[in-house]
């Protein structure tokens, strides 16, 4: 757990800066990481991972469909496999086990609804809340990666 010094709180003016803000992610990110993505519907956290996996992979026109029906999508990146899940209609963490939960956790994971996670939730994970603003901003509240997490400020 990280001192609360270290956690950031973040104002977004707009999607470039989420964007911006999801490179800077997407350059720090490691085998083994876990990214939770958590905000009400219309937050930015589908658009955060489509960031994300846009720079690691380095395809600015990726297409990145929203894993809502899916519940997960693997792509090829120059980081590793990275794994998006949306567990929006999850019941529950039984289920990550038929996902391949287990699997993807020796890659790269991005988790929006982290809440379904349970017990499952990696306490080691870098958490991104994000807040809807006035506009298009955004508010994003950072906590975890305690060793990286003041390269994101």
């Amino acid at each position: 757990m990280c001192a609360p010094s270290q956690n950031l709180v973040l104002t977004l003016a707009d999607l470039p800066a989420t964007i911006r803000l999801a490179g800077r992610v997407a350059a720090l990110a490691r085998r083994g990481d876990v990214i939770l993505l958590e905000g009400p519907l219309g937050a930015g956290k589908t658009e955060f991972a489509r960031a994300f996996l846009r720079a690691a992979t380095g395809d600015q026109v990726l297409e990145v469909p929203s894993p809502t029906f899916t519940l997960v999508q693997a792509y090829a990146t120059h980081l590793g496999p990275v794994h998006h899940f949306d567990l929006w209609r999850l019941d529950g963490p039984a289920a990550l086990h038929e996902l391949g939960w287990d699997e993807a956790r020796d890659d790269i994971v991005l988790v929006e609804w982290p809440d379904r996670l349970g017990l499952l939730r990696p306490p080691d994970a870098l958490n991104v809340a994000l807040q809807p603003g006035p506009g298009a901003s955004r508010t994003v509240a950072l906590s975890g990666w305690c060793d990286r997490i003041g390269r994101l400020a």
